[in-house]
């Protein structure tokens, strides 16, 4: 794959990395493409598809995304893409087949509603017991947008992408982060592209790999059998770096936080004691509860202080991007800022784009983003600044979030400013996903929802109740 040479239609010129990400794929035809945020998965998957001419093509990816993967396609194809809605819901089919549409978009949420018929198990149900219409035969190729969101076995968006994606020649992951937590979440993934055969099946995969052990040789089975990716500090040497800036702020709410801290210590100091499982188990549970209220009055209190910060900012002259997660503190922002633009859960997918075009137009200084609906996908060279009021779980999406601004297209020094509540949770969630990039990275070889899985629990509560932690 040396030969950078590539006989493509695509109305652009890729990257040399990009046409060898092509090749791979149209090598592989079921494969990750792992590339860190920002190198184009987007065109190097749409130009596996398109080269191959593997159409009808079905995308799956999240809501905020649709009108963008339509405007892809239709930007580097000659072909036309549906995004499916209740307009064509029972049209959309004929479309395809006539020719006159060649791709259909949908979002996860939205699969059961297109291409499920009938479900004739219970509510733990089956790929077995799902009925699909079978106009999904008519899907030559399937793209999988963010593809950790169907990590999970039993969930049901899993199981509808599995049956879409059953006996398809062409399927293609797109995720630069499809290990999150740890490596069981390539198992559901794997089984999509009809791969995990190859690993020995869910069992022997998990002996081998389930407890953290041998990543290293599951890297290299990855990257032989059906996984590219390259790192943009290798692949895209003129694109700038990227600093981080820590800012600790006062928060305004001290007492009602110290309060909810101290209850919450002691809590664990129980939980630590507890010797039976059962009871640990729920009592871990209930402290996650506690862990997020905490969160959430951490980031209530630097709202005032955030306020000030993008203030002085937008004096500067300079665009800036802004990530948070609670309702109510993009409440108040909007409220400080009325002219602000928003990517946020509420905010339907037509005004997500509006928001990201009149950002990227220069028609607006500042968009105010949820870490959840904004923190993958989205294209925000305009400014190359980020600032978080709220952290992120993990390490994953703080870096997705912080890849909206550096990516392809960037021309300047990216700064992401980090405001972190002085004496608050933020220094003990802080030091986590910075101290070591998860177990993703080794498995790699380089959700805004709290990993539930215990020994992050455990890391969490150790960095906690820290004695120093009130001290910052």
């Amino acid at each position: 794959m040396a030969s950078t040479e590539l006989n493509h239609h695509l109305r652009i010129q890729p990257y040399p990395y990009q046409v060898e990400g092509i090749k791979y794929g149209l090598e592989k035809r079921r494969l990750f493409i792992g590339d860190e945020p920002g190198l184009g998965k987007t065109l190097q998957s749409i130009g596996i598809v398109d080269t191959a001419n593997a159409y009808p093509c079905l995308v799956i990816c999240p809501s905020s995304l649709k009108i963008n993967w339509q405007r892809e396609f239709e930007k580097f194809t000659d072909k036309k893409a549906l995004v499916l809605d209740n307009s064509t819901r029972t049209t959309w089919s004929y479309l395809l087949q006539m020719g006159m549409h060649h791709v259909a978009i949908v979002n996860y949420e939205s699969l059961r509603k297109y291409f499920v018929w009938d479900i004739k198990g219970g509510k733990n149900f089956r790929l077995k017991d799902v009925v699909f219409c079978p106009q999904i035969k008519q899907f030559r190729s399937v793209i999988i947008d963010e593809s950790h969101r169907v990590k999970d076995p039993s969930a049901q968006q899993t199981i509808f992408t599995k049956g879409i994606c059953t006996g398809k020649d062409w399927v293609i992951m797109l995720s630069g982060t499809p290990v999150v937590n740890r490596p069981e979440d390539l198992v559901a993934q794997l089984s999509i592209m009809g791969r995990l055969n190859e690993f020995g099946g869910k069992s022997q995969f998990l002996a081998e790999y389930g407890e953290g052990e041998n990543l290293s040789t599951l890297s290299q089975r990855l990257y032989s059998k059906c996984m590219i990716r390259r790192e943009k500090a290798k692949v895209l040497t003129q694109l700038p770096p990227k600093t981080r800036c820590d800012l600790y702020v006062d928060i305004s709410n001290r007492e009602e936080y110290d309060l909810a801290a101290n209850d919450l210590a002691e809590y664990l100091r129980t939980y630590k004691e507890c010797t039976d499982h059962e009871i640990r188990r729920k009592m871990r549970m209930e402290a996650l509860v506690k862990f997020m209220t905490l969160r959430s009055l951490s980031a209530k209190g630097k709202v005032k202080q955030a306020i000030d910060f993008v203030r002085v900012f937008l004096d500067s002259g300079k665009p800036l991007i802004l990530f948070c997660s609670l309702h109510e503190i993009v409440d108040e922002l909007k409220k400080a800022f009325p002219k602000a633009v928003s990517v946020t859960g509420r905010d339907s997918a037509v005004s997500k784009q509006a928001a990201v075009d009149s950002f990227q137009s220069g028609h607006s200084n500042l968009i105010i983003c949820s870490i959840k609906a904004a923190g993958v996908g989205l294209t925000l060279t305009a400014s190359s600044n980020v600032a978080f009021v709220e952290l992120a779980w993990t390490y994953a999406d703080c870096c997705q979030c912080e890849d909206r601004a550096h990516r392809i297209g960037q021309k300047d020094n990216v700064t992401c400013y980090y405001l972190l509540g002085r004496g608050t949770i933020d220094h003990a969630l802080y030091k986590i996903i910075h101290k070591k990039k998860s177990i993703a990275n080794e498995i790699m070889a380089s959700s805004d929802d709290i990993p539930e899985d215990e020994q992050y629990f455990n890391e969490l509560i150790n960095e906690f109740l820290q004695p120093n932690l009130f001290q910052k």
